[in-house]
């Protein structure tokens, strides 16, 4: 496993917007005093939120709020691989699950088209800043092998070709829907239901893609990232 690190080029500086840091502060009231750095992660991760990637100055700032050392919070974001440490696609950060069950389905044929389409490194802008991509490990849709995660959304049961279209519609400035990418619709076997089949379908899509698409009244915003990943504030 290679050392993660900082990015070499850093904003000057970082501050929360309002909203996030009320939040923040609602965060930190949780828990007794003595014991705010407990907050390290929630507040690491609404940083990330607002500006798409986690950086030097973020982790000061958040360090400095839980009044904990600087390198105890960098240890906590340099640990967990959710923290981007460097700058993502402005419209898209591709998470591409690899793990066997994906692989077995085709996941290293969406990796050659992240490399053609993106950047043949990981974890390396597109040559127009919108895209970028990393392999990851199990993201617990295997049923709908191969998948990628976006922010907050999975787009299942992917082609290259499927998942191609995907990356053209995103650079267009659409939303593409979440979920399954092949008419299924949730993760019932590809031939249809063999069970349970009687009853009238109430939802056009599964609870997961009505949420994401905000079908159930839930608003999400897009940020500087990708599509469902919610820039805060």
């Amino acid at each position: 496993m290679s050392t993660r690190r900082l990015a070499q080029r850093q904003p000057e500086s970082f501050t929360f917007s309002p909203d996030n840091l009320a939040w923040a502060q609602g965060q930190i009231g949780k828990f007794p005093e003595g014991r705010q750095a407990s907050a390290v992660i929630p507040l690491l991760w609404r940083a990330q939120e607002q500006e798409g990637w986690l950086s030097r100055p973020a982790i000061e700032e958040v360090a400095k709020m839980l009044d904990m050392p600087f390198i105890r919070a960098l240890e906590v974001a340099t640990f967990y691989f959710m923290f981007k440490l460097s700058p993502v696609g402005s419209v898209a950060h591709i998470e591409l699950c690899g793990t066997t069950p994906c692989m077995l389905c085709g996941s290293e044929a969406l990796v050659e088209v992240a490399k053609r389409k993106i950047n043949t490194k990981p974890f390396e802008l597109s040559p127009d800043g919108k895209f970028s991509w990393e392999e990851v490990e199990c993201l617990g849709a295997c049923s709908n092998a191969p998948m990628i995660q976006i922010g907050s959304d999975y787009f299942e049961d992917l082609t290259p070709e499927s998942f191609e279209a995907l990356l053209e519609a995103l650079a267009r400035g659409e939303q593409p829907t979440p979920g399954p990418q092949n008419g299924r619709f949730a993760s019932e076997p590809l031939g249809g239901l063999t069970s349970l089949t009687e009853g009238e379908k109430k939802h056009a899509a599964n609870a997961s893609v009505e949420l994401a698409s905000g079908a159930a009244e839930a608003p999400r915003a897009i940020s500087g990232g990708a599509p469902g990943f919610e820039k805060r504030g």
